[in-house]
């Protein structure tokens, strides 16, 4: 009875499921997209502006994929006007009043191109700027006048859209390459005067390290730079010696560089002469250990560093900072039995605005230094008329005044083999020139060759 009953659930179960299958089958939906009555459309649309469509038909619905970038506001049956919200693309659908589609347009929001060309050939008139849409950008092109230019274009784009979907494709045309022609000169002056008094008492037998005794001088006689006077007087057992040694120097030290760079227009182009002294520089080490000592080198000289932009033409903004050092060993730090000297330093930093080929002088750098000094025997020194032979004054004066002229100039490459170098035209001495002549060079030397054929003058610095 059993297997009777679960036989015949199983035979219903098997006789329903054709009927079910054929049931799912019968509700089966085909979806067909609709064709459209007009060809799909594509429209660019400026952000946050309108623009009015009309259609030939008359409109029951309108269909905005994404509102959020752009909308639509019906005016009549037949018209209707679309809003760009947000940057981005969208379509729109326009359906009868049938629920037919008559229209299906891809819409594209992006920036205002038209009001930025149409303000930058306002303010810009002589220049060529192209201004095209790329996707939330706008690409910027075409070739400028100056560096001013273009940077007054950008200001305008950013104007309407953020600077970091603007697309700079400008470029420049004319000479951006600036060539810094300076001067550096230097002229240094002193004068020193000592007088000096060395007195000397001995014993009559000279010997004095058994029966007399000595005041030391106040620093040696050098006959090579002092003019001598020295004398005795016998008094006694003793002899006074009195030696006095004068001295009067005055130099002057000329310090001149023309050094030639060239940077292009916003670059930063440095050199130095000179050179570079070491410093011994203690290192830490952690642990109570001993510090190691390391090298470091510093540079002096004569250095430059400048930073040219072309502005307009050949206007010219340039920042320069020129800076002339030297070794002083006056001012040194001695460590253990290292000598570390200072560095004198004259150091200017300034922006300024001129044409090509003008000039312009940092002046003005002077230093005067007057030192004066009276060495001495204590007590003897101060006796009013005879003092004045226990007592040396000496006293120094240095001017020093340093001028530097710049001359920026718009260059361009030359071409090639138009350039000469010093070491061209150098003919080396022969045999004969050099031992019996004494010659260190060809008389021919520093002749340049010209291009058709020939010599023309020397050139070159020449030291005899």
């Amino acid at each position: 009875m059993v297997r009777s009953f679960i036989f015949g659930i199983v035979a219903g179960v098997l006789a329903i499921l054709p009927l079910a299958e054929g049931a799912a089958q019968q509700s089966r939906v085909t979806v067909t997209p609709q064709p459209g009555v007009q060809a799909t459309q594509s429209l660019t649309l400026p952000l946050n502006k309108s623009q009015v469509l009309r259609v030939s038909q008359a409109v029951s619905k309108i269909a905005v994929s994404n509102p959020e970038i752009a909308d639509a506001v019906v005016l009549t049956d037949r018209s209707f006007y679309l809003i760009g919200k947000g940057i981005g693309t969208t379509n729109i659908s326009v359906y009868g009043t049938e629920s037919q589609l008559l229209a299906v347009i891809d819409v594209v929001v992006g920036v205002d191109v038209a009001g930025v060309k149409a303000t930058i050939h306002e303010l810009l008139p002589t220049e060529t700027i192209g201004v095209r849409s790329v996707n939330d950008s706008i690409a910027l092109s075409g070739v400028l006048s100056s560096p001013a230019k273009i940077s007054q274009a950008l200001d305008i784009a950013r104007r309407f859209i953020d600077k970091d979907k603007i697309i700079n494709d400008m470029r420049i045309k004319g000479t951006q390459q600036v060539m810094l022609q300076v001067k550096v000169a230097e002229m240094s002056r002193n004068v020193s005067k000592a007088l000096g008094f060395k007195p000397l008492v001995a014993p009559k037998n000279g010997n004095l390290s058994s029966t007399g005794f000595k005041l030391s001088t106040l620093d040696a006689v050098d006959l090579t730079r002092f003019a001598l006077i020295a004398g005795q007087v016998v008094s006694g057992n003793f002899i006074i010696s009195e030696a006095i040694d004068a001295l009067e120097t005055k130099g002057a030290v000329k310090i001149l560089a023309e050094p030639n760079l060239v940077a292009m227009s916003g670059d930063t182009a440095s050199f130095l002469v000179g050179g570079e002294f070491p410093i011994p520089v203690a290192q830490n080490i952690g642990g109570g250990g001993v510090p190691t000592i390391t090298i470091e080198f510093k540079p002096f000289g004569v250095s430059l560093a400048f930073t040219p932009t072309v502005i307009d033409g050949d206007l010219i903004n340039l920042v320069v900072a020129p800076e002339v050092s030297e070794l002083d060993l006056t001012n040194a730090v001695k460590l253990s039995d290292t000598v570390i000297p200072a560095i004198s330093t004259r150091r200017a930093k300034t922006t300024i605005e001129l044409r090509d080929g003008q000039s312009f002088a940092v002046a003005g750098l002077l230093r005067s230094d007057f030192t004066d000094q009276i060495r001495g025997i204590p007590f003897l020194a101060d006796i009013p008329v005879l003092g004045t032979l226990f007592r040396s004054p000496q006293y120094q004066r240095s001017e020093t005044e340093l001028v530097i002229i710049v001359t920026p100039k718009l260059v361009q490459p030359a071409p090639e083999g138009t350039l000469v170098a010093p070491t061209d035209s150098f003919v080396p001495p022969s045999d004969t020139e050099f031992f019996i002549m004494g010659r260190t060079e060809n008389p021919d030397s520093g002749m340049a060759p010209l291009k058709g054929g020939g010599l023309i003058g020397k050139y070159g610095h020449i030291i005899r």
